[in-house]
């Protein structure tokens, strides 16, 4: 049998062509996606997310960007479909803040003709709604000069500027005022504070509901002038452990006055008012709900050795101890325009031990504590 011979199956001269164009195109193709995938890994080892680059490459302003580095609000720039090509060197030198809005807000703010420090103060101060709202206003002067204060809050500006033009006050003390809400009417235009913690602030600006009851347990009498007083455990036995600590150095405490419910108070202010009348009431007794002794971190502290707390050594021991134990003494003299209430000797807070050591240190009122590090 003869062999059989096999056909060799042969292209068309037009075919092979094609196939060498499609295999030139895929060579390109591949060399373009290398470059591209090199290109964008470039601008993403700086930090840029893959959307940003992208962008970054399609605008042509990678070199740009390596120039600048690392920069959150050129990412979120280039993330956003607010991008205006014009701001771009706006946007590297303006600080970063995470917030919904935000190039359609800085985009706003420039065009009203802040300055790229001017909308950085204004990101930092305010929350996203407050600076869209913020965005939306005509450019107000004394930008600076109130919102170089750390806690200087946007949404009080103009509280803020009527506190100053009314008072005269420097713009650091007008923060510090206008944020304690000492602008406002006391007793009357006030917040209500409802969940318990060591650092919580009752004055006549913070208020406790009626049904507002702290882990109270019974004081022993040893500790105490009278039978039956309560208060907060935490605080209780920190004032044990500072009671013993004083005893062993001579020293006499003893609680006079703790824990008082909301219809306690509204007794007393009542007993009070007999007594001594209603303008009395007004300016030495809380109203029911506005006492800290409702908190029961309080105590009206007294000594063995005097009648009168504020000439005892017991006294002078507690103004250099008592922070170690983590207690306060309330309402300093000196600072009877920012706690609201008259001085009182004897009058002391527990805040726990770091707190107290700050106060202490820093010779401040818890409302400046709050309004530094806890008013959010």
């Amino acid at each position: 049998m003869g062999k059989v011979q096999k056909k060799r199956l042969k292209l068309k001269e037009p075919y092979v062509k094609v196939l060498k164009v499609l295999g030139v195109i895929c060579v390109v193709l591949i060399a373009v996606f290398v470059f591209y995938r090199k290109e964008i890994g470039e601008i993403k080892s700086l930090g840029y997310s893959e959307k940003a680059s992208n962008n970054i490459l399609f605008k042509y302003k990678k070199d740009y960007v390596l120039s600048v580095g690392e920069n959150k609000t050129l990412n979120a720039a280039f993330e956003s479909d607010n991008f205006k090509e014009e701001y771009l060197e706006d946007y590297s030198k303006i600080n970063y803040v995470k917030q919904d809005n935000l190039i359609k807000n800085i985009n706003k703010l420039i065009k009203k003709g802040y300055s790229n420090s001017d909308i950085s103060l204004i990101l930092e101060h305010g929350d996203s709604k407050e600076v869209s709202e913020f965005a939306d206003r005509e450019k107000v002067k004394y930008l600076e000069e109130f919102f170089s204060v750390k806690y200087a809050k946007l949404s009080n500006y103009d509280r803020y500027l009527n506190y100053s033009y009314e008072t005269g006050e420097d713009e650091e003390t007008t923060v510090l005022y206008v944020n304690l809400n000492l602008d406002k009417t006391p007793y009357e235009d006030y917040e209500d504070v409802k969940k318990f913690s060591y650092d919580m602030v009752v004055n006549k600006y913070r208020k406790l509901g009626e049904d507002f009851e702290p882990n109270l347990v019974e004081i022993k009498e040893e500790y105490a002038s009278e039978k039956g007083m309560k208060a907060e455990r935490v605080a209780v036995n920190a004032f044990i452990k500072m009671y013993e600590d004083a005893k062993k150095e001579g020293y006499g405490l003893v609680i006079n006055s703790s824990y008082r419910s909301y219809q306690d108070q509204v007794d007393i202010a009542e007993t009070y008012r007999e007594l001594y009348g209603d303008s009395y009431v007004e300016k030495y007794v809380a109203k029911p709900g506005f006492s800290e002794h409702q908190t029961g971190l309080a105590f009206d502290i007294g000594s063995t050795s005097s009648n009168v707390f504020a000439n005892s050594k017991e006294y002078t021991w507690m103004q250099e101890n008592a922070y170690k134990y983590g207690f306060i003494l309330r309402f300093p003299k000196k600072y009877e325009d920012i706690t609201g209430f008259r001085n009182e000797p004897w009058h002391y807070r527990y805040v726990g031990t770091k707190i107290s050591k700050y106060i202490w240190e820093n010779d401040i009122t818890l409302e400046e504590y709050y309004a530094l590090f806890l008013d959010k």
